[in-house]
């Protein structure tokens, strides 16, 4: 199982806690994750990338392991810790502004 702490934003959105567990099959990637995060929860196609590119929206980063891996490519194979579900994969809502 795959923990994925969601912002509180698209916690609201798809009706859930701060974690939720997806069943991922491994080697879990981003995009593998991402799959199953709308799957289970249909509400957030869209919302954490794009639904034609599905590429990452410019103001949403990915942690792992307390690494950032919102540049990484999507399928990139996501640390042991987060395949083991030790450790979350972390959605957060960047800040902008002035």
């Amino acid at each position: 199982m795959i923990r994925v702490v969601l912002p509180p934003n698209l916690r609201t959105l798809a009706g859930v806690g701060r974690e939720v567990q997806l069943e991922v099959r491994t080697p879990a990637t981003q995009e593998s994750v991402l799959d199953a995060l709308e799957a289970a929860y249909p509400a957030l196609r869209g919302t954490i990338r794009d639904v034609v590119t599905r590429r990452r929206r410019p103001l949403v980063r990915f942690y792992a392991c307390e690494e950032d891996w919102s540049d990484e490519p999507p399928e990139a194979v996501l640390p042991e810790p987060v395949q083991a579900g030790t450790e979350p994969l972390l959605i957060i809502g960047a800040m902008s502004g002035g």
